[in-house]
């Protein structure tokens, strides 16, 4: 077991790497304020009491790009079983956004450096008098803030040494999540799983295969996801990735594949195709899942009756990796048993920290992004 709520099975391949554990160790002894945010001791720039009259409002719009709304994405999809309130996000540039111009809408406009083009756009387009506006921006004399001040709307304060990317328990993802009735403090995991000898060896084992996965060609981190509430966790996951290694013609590629629809696309080609491949099974264990129509079965497929849907996912992730097996393509695996608060804050831990370690490892800096930047120069450049 990762935890209590993760079983975790990792890679079979044990390379052993020094750099990575003594990484970790100096990662969680150094006053690392991005660390800090994954911890209880992190202090939020908003107050809880403040937020009351926010929150009775039903109607809900996150305006942000990639790590200002994805995360927050992923705890609304992960736990909406546990939410009764409705949540959009505009984290493109589309004309099929639907404009809620009722008096109880709540904008969150969220943009670090509070000049992202897309962002600015959007809430030109989509924000209406009679709607309440918070925004979450660096303290700075950008496009938004001054907006924010034209509007007379909350701002509360995005911090400089948070990435976007890596801000999911920091006020990006902490303050939709109150808004979304949830316990924030149950998400905040890292000063346990210090203490948990387990989890820190599976993430320093797992980090070395990945480096040793990296050494031999093999470039594409392929997610068999068999929980559909989990996609925006692994968009999430597959920019954290993406942005912070991709450096320096070194790098990872996230794929996520979602399963058990997958199966009759490229599966084919993951069985029996190139072989640059890693992959990470995740499944999540449904309560109350639906079953199957004992009358309408056929004798033919009689192994169906009295079958849920949870069931018959769970047997074709089990197969699936059987084959794997069969086939010694290389798969780590995290079965997920109570979809909850803390479990999530584990596994956003948990990916934060492997990717960190990864960029250690590989000497790159896993927190900035300049080749993104050249095209917001280029775009604006084009637009002038």
């Amino acid at each position: 077991m990762l935890t209590s709520s993760i079983k975790f099975i990792n890679f079979k391949i044990k390379k052993k790497n020094k750099i990575v554990r003594n990484e970790l160790k100096i990662l969680l002894k150094k006053n690392n304020q991005l660390i800090n945010s994954l911890t209880e001791k992190y202090k939020n720039n908003f107050n809880k009491k403040n937020l009351l009259k926010y929150k009775k409002n039903k109607n809900y719009r996150i305006i942000g790009m990639g790590g200002s709304s994805l995360g927050s994405r992923a705890i609304y999809d992960f736990l909406k079983h546990k939410i009764n309130k409705k949540f959009e996000f505009l984290d493109n540039l589309s004309s099929n956004y639907k404009n809620l111009s009722n008096a109880n809408t709540l904008n969150l406009i969220i943009s670090k450096s509070g000049n992202t083009l897309e962002t600015i756009v959007n809430s030109n387009i989509n924000i209406k008098k009679n709607q309440k506006n918070i925004f979450i921006t660096e303290n700075k004399n950008s496009y938004l803030h001054i907006l924010a001040e034209k509007l007379k709307a909350e701002i509360i304060h995005h911090n400089n040494f948070i990435g976007g990317r890596y801000s999911v328990l920091s006020e990006v993802g902490m303050l939709p999540a109150e808004l979304m009735g949830l316990n924030i403090l149950k998400f905040k995991q890292l000063n346990y799983l210090v203490k948990n000898k387990k989890y820190l060896n599976h993430l320093v084992n797992n980090v070395e295969a990945i480096l040793y996965f990296n050494k031999i060609k093999k470039f594409n981190s392929i997610i068999i996801n068999y929980d559909e509430k989990s996609n925006n966790l692994f968009n999430w996951y597959q920019q954290l990735v993406a942005e912070s290694l991709g450096k320096q013609t070194k790098g990872i590629l996230p794929i996520v594949s979602n399963m058990p629809k997958d199966n009759h696309s490229v599966m084919q080609l993951y069985l029996d195709g190139f072989k640059n491949n890693f992959f990470t099974f995740f499944y999540v264990k449904e309560k109350n899942s639906i079953k199957v129509n004992n009358n309408k079965i056929l004798s033919l497929n009689k192994y169906l009756k009295n079958k849920n849907l949870d069931k018959i996912i769970f047997a074709q992730k089990n197969a699936t990796e059987n084959v794997f097996n069969k086939k010694n393509i290389p798969f780590r695996t995290f079965e997920i048993n109570k979809r909850d608060e803390k479990t999530l804050g584990e596994l956003f831990t948990f990916f934060i920290l492997e990717t960190i370690l990864i960029g250690k490892a590989l000497k790159i800096n896993p927190f900035d992004q300049p080749a993104v930047e050249l095209i917001k120069k280029e775009t604006k450049k084009i637009l002038d």
